[in-house]
């Protein structure tokens, strides 16, 4: 492309060179995240893989692909924009986890008004750091500037994860059955959903801004704990999926326990005793001060419970001891009963 056209397309809106400086200033962290599978290097237009050279050879792929929501406008609120690159890595490292998937590699897709390299630097660096943390490879993506569509100033998130697991050890539901416990692992806040909600809640109702410390917040600003990272779930659960302790597990995303936890219901109801574990702060701000009714709150919020492992009886107490181990606080919050209807639901205990 001339000077003449490069220029008449940056007066457009496009400013390819803002473009490269934003890839620019995440490459060493994308290069850093690379793992023996790939092949090529930053900038390539598609991204290569070899699953043999990652000793997963012949295993089933498992696909996934996630934004993070309007979690988006808070960050820019806040002016904050790494921790979001690394919510939709963790966010779809879960979503394919609960299926005993162990991550490859992962894409990402940004798209934006105007380009601002630090803002789009710093979500791919984000990305590419909790790939790092997780021991896979961002292997690529796609930064989009599209003026006309978004105004300047807004961007969207997308991101798109590739992972194997063993015929034998894919989970899909057909484990699960009556008797069994279910084990939760907390949330480190609203993860990636119901922020529609806790946005208008916030912002609109109670005009509060992204540094406003309500008391019952326990000190942090409403902006941490609007953007606490989505926690991914894979270190402590690996070992358990590869030592066959684990029927089923389902991520609380949108819909709550009420909509995830059928997901994997084989003719089963899951019994589920909401004074196990105690809902965190903000959610209890969120439904106090919005007038959200409890039935509404445990479908829309994940209410502080981020991933269910469904466990046979005889293994729950190993299994809460390897969690322990490793950091969590696993909660026991119920269990598995043959189904009332023809399709298994969640239904509480504490009614």
């Amino acid at each position: 492309m001339n000077q003449s056209s490069a220029t008449r397309y940056a007066e457009a809106g496009v400013d390819i060179e803002k473009k490269y400086a934003a890839v620019d200033a995440a490459a060493a962290a994308i290069r850093k995240s690379f793992t023996p599978g790939g092949i090529g290097d930053v900038g390539a237009v598609g991204g290569l893989f070899d699953p043999a050279r990652v000793g997963c050879g012949g295993e089933i792929l498992v696909a996934s692909a996630d934004g993070v929501g309007t979690k988006l406008e808070v960050a820019k609120r806040a002016g904050v924009y790494h921790t979001i690159g690394r919510d939709i890595v963790h966010h779809c490292i879960n979503d394919i986890l609960v299926q005993g998937a162990k991550p490859l590699f992962f894409m990402d897709y940004v798209a934006v008004g105007k380009m601002e390299p630090k803002v789009v630097g710093d979500i791919i660096r984000g990305c590419a750091e909790a790939c790092t943390e997780n021991g896979f490879a961002l292997l690529g993506g796609e930064t989009a500037e599209m003026p006309g569509l978004y105004a300047p100033g807004d961007f969207d998130l997308a991101g798109f994860i590739v992972g194997s697991v063993k015929r034998e050890k894919l989970l899909d539901g057909s484990r699960v059955k009556p008797g069994q416990t279910l084990i939760a692992l907390e949330a480190s806040g609203l993860h990636t959903n119901g922020y529609s909600l806790a946005r208008k809640v916030l912002f609109d109702e109670l005009k509060l801004s992204i540094t406003d410390r309500p008391r019952e917040l326990g000190g942090v600003t409403v902006g941490e704990a609007l953007l606490a990272v989505h926690r991914p779930y894979l270190k402590p659960i690996w070992p358990l999926l590869q030592a066959d302790r684990i029927a089923a597990l389902a991520h609380i995303t949108g819909g709550g326990l009420v909509d995830n936890v059928p997901r994997v219901l084989n003719g089963c109801d899951a019994w589920i005793d909401r004074t196990r574990w105690e809902a965190p702060a903000l959610f209890r701000y969120l439904c106090e001060h919005g007038r959200v009714s409890r039935e509404e709150a445990y479908h829309v919020f994940n209410m502080g419970v981020g991933m269910v492992l469904f466990v046979a009886a005889e293994d729950a107490t190993a299994v809460q001891e390897h969690l322990r181990a490793a950091g969590e606080r696993p909660h026991v919050i119920g269990r598995t009963e043959p189904a009332r209807a023809s399709e298994g639901a969640v239904r509480w205990l504490d009614s």
